[in-house]
C-alpha cells in the first residue's frame, strides 16, 4: 500500500514549482518590456528641449544680416591721374573739417593752366587788334565821306551853272549831262561810303564776338582747372575719423581713384542684406528690431536699393538711438524686419523643429507620452511661433531636432 511522502521533499516540490513559474513570469515581463522599448522607444526628459504652449503677442519678421555703418560718410577721389606727393595724416585720426590730408602732385594742372592763360592773353591782344582796326577803318572811311560830300557840293554847283547856261545856249546837251552823271556817280559813292561803314562794324563786331566767346571758353577752363588743383590739396570735407587713407607717397593714382575717407563716428544706421526672395515683402517705413547680444534696438526701414546683386536685396535702417554705445562701424548685426503684428495668440518658443509656416507633425507631450501632432504654424519672429490649431495652452512640445523619430507616432518621455 501506498504510503505519505515526506513533508521535506513536499517542501522542496513547492518552493521548486514556485520558483519555475517566478521565472517564467520574470521572463514574460522582460520581452514585453522589450517589445514596449521597440514599438515605443523613450527620450529622457534632458536630452530633448521642450516648450510649453503659452498665451502671448508676436510679430512676424524677416530676418536678415547687417552691419553697421555712419550715417555721414564721404569719399574723397583723385581728381585727375597722378601719384601722391606728400602724405600729412594717419589713418584712424580726428580730423577737423578742411584739414589738409594729401598733397597730389599738380604739375600738369600748372602747365595745362600756362597754357589757358597764354591763350587768353591772345585772345585778348586780338580783341584789342580787331577793336583797333575797326577804329582806323571808320576814321579813312569818315574821311572819304567828307572828301566826298565836297566833291558832291562842287558837282552840284557845276550842274546848276550849266543848267543856267543851257538855257541862254551857253553849254551843250553833252555837257549838262555829264555834269548830271558827275553828280550822280558821287552821289553813288558817297552811299557806298555809309554802306561800307555798317558793313566793317558788322564784320569786325562779328570777329571780335567770337575772340570774346572764346576768351569766356577759356577763362571756364582756366575756372575748371584752378578748381582741380584746389582738389590737389586733399582736405576733410568735415570734421570726423580718417577711416581710410591712401598713405603710400608716390602711389599712382587713377582719375577718380579713393584716396580717403572720412567718417562721423557719432551716429550710425544699419545696412541689411536678405534673400530677394522676400524683395515683395518688404517696403519703406516698416518696424526693425536691431539686435547683437543682449541689446535691442528699435528702427525704421529708410530705403530699399533698387539693385538685386547675386540673389541679394540690400536696405537700409534709421535707428531710433543712432548714437546708443553699442554701435561700432563695421559692426555686425542681426537685423529682423517687422511684417505682421499678431495680439492675444498661442505661441511657444522657437527651435529646430519648427520649419516655415503651415501645417506641421511636432511631438506634443502630455502624460509622459509625446504623440506626433498636425499643428499649423503661423508668424515666427524667429524667437517663438505662433500656433495656430493643433495644441492649447499649456501644452509641451519637444521643439529639438527630432528627425530620428520621424517614423515613430510616438515616443516616450522618461523624467
Amino acid at each position: 500500500m501506498d504510503q505519505a511522502l515526506n513533508p521535506d521533499i513536499l517542501s522542496r516540490r513547492k518552493r521548486k514549482t514556485a520558483l519555475v513559474v517566478a521565472a517564467v513570469l520574470a521572463t514574460l515581463c522582460a520581452a514585453a518590456w522589450g517589445i514596449n522599448r521597440v514599438v515605443s522607444p523613450s527620450v529622457d526628459a534632458g536630452s530633448v528641449v521642450l516648450a510649453e504652449v503659452r498665451v502671448g503677442n508676436i510679430a512676424n519678421t524677416i530676418n536678415a544680416s547687417g552691419i553697421v555703418i555712419p550715417v555721414h560718410e564721404e569719399l574723397v577721389s583723385s581728381p585727375i591721374q597722378t601719384h601722391v606727393a606728400k602724405v600729412h595724416a594717419k589713418l584712424g585720426q580726428q580730423v577737423k573739417a578742411g584739414e589738409l590730408l594729401l598733397e597730389l602732385d599738380n604739375r600738369t594742372i600748372v602747365l595745362a593752366m600756362d597754357s589757358i592763360k597764354e591763350q587768353l592773353a591772345q585772345q585778348e591782344n586780338r580783341i584789342l587788334a580787331l577793336t583797333l582796326e575797326l577804329a582806323q577803318k571808320r576814321k579813312q572811311i569818315v574821311s572819304a565821306i567828307e572828301l566826298l560830300e565836297l566833291d558832291l557840293q562842287a558837282t552840284r554847283v557845276k550842274l546848276g551853272r550849266y543848267q543856267t547856261l543851257r538855257k541862254a545856249g551857253g553849254v551843250s546837251a553833252e555837257d549838262l549831262l555829264t555834269a548830271e552823271l558827275n553828280v550822280k556817280r558821287t552821289e553813288i559813292q558817297l552811299r557806298q561810303q555809309h554802306e561800307q561803314i555798317d558793313d566793317s562794324q558788322r564784320v569786325t563786331s562779328s570777329s571780335i564776338e567770337g575772340a570774346r566767346l572764346q576768351k569766356n571758353i577759356l577763362q571756364k577752363q582756366l575756372q575748371q582747372q584752378q578748381e582741380l588743383l584746389a582738389q590737389t590739396q586733399v582736405r576733410a570735407p568735415f570734421a570726423g575719423m580718417l577711416t581710410w587713407l591712401l598713405a603710400d607717397e608716390g602711389a599712382s593714382l587713377a582719375t577718380g581713384q579713393l584716396v580717403a575717407k572720412v567718417s562721423e563716428l557719432s551716429n550710425y544706421k544699419v545696412e541689411a542684406s536678405l534673400s530677394d526672395f522676400h524683395a515683395r515683402a518688404l517696403s519703406a517705413g516698416q518696424a526693425v528690431r536691431v539686435e547683437q547680444g543682449n541689446v535691442r534696438l528699435d528702427g525704421v526701414v529708410q530705403t530699399i536699393l533698387p539693385e538685386i546683386q547675386n540673389g541679394t536685396v540690400k536696405l537700409l535702417v534709421t535707428l531710433n538711438q543712432p548714437s546708443h554705445p553699442m554701435l561700432r562701424n563695421k559692426l555686425r548685426v542681426e537685423v529682423n524686419i517687422v511684417t505682421e503684428q499678431k495680439q492675444r495668440t498661442l505661441l511657444a518658443d522657437y527651435g529646430p523643429a519648427f520649419n516655415g509656416r503651415g501645417p506641421q507633425d511636432i511631438f506634443v507631450v502630455r502624460d509622459g507620452m509625446a504623440r506626433k501632432t498636425t499643428l499649423n504654424i503661423g508668424a515666427s519672429d524667429g524667437k517663438a511661433v505662433e500656433i495656430l490649431s493643433g495644441a492649447r495652452a499649456g501644452d509641451r512640445l519637444i521643439i529639438s531636432d527630432t528627425t530620428r523619430y520621424k517614423d515613430r507616432d510616438s515616443i516616450r518621455v522618461a523624467q
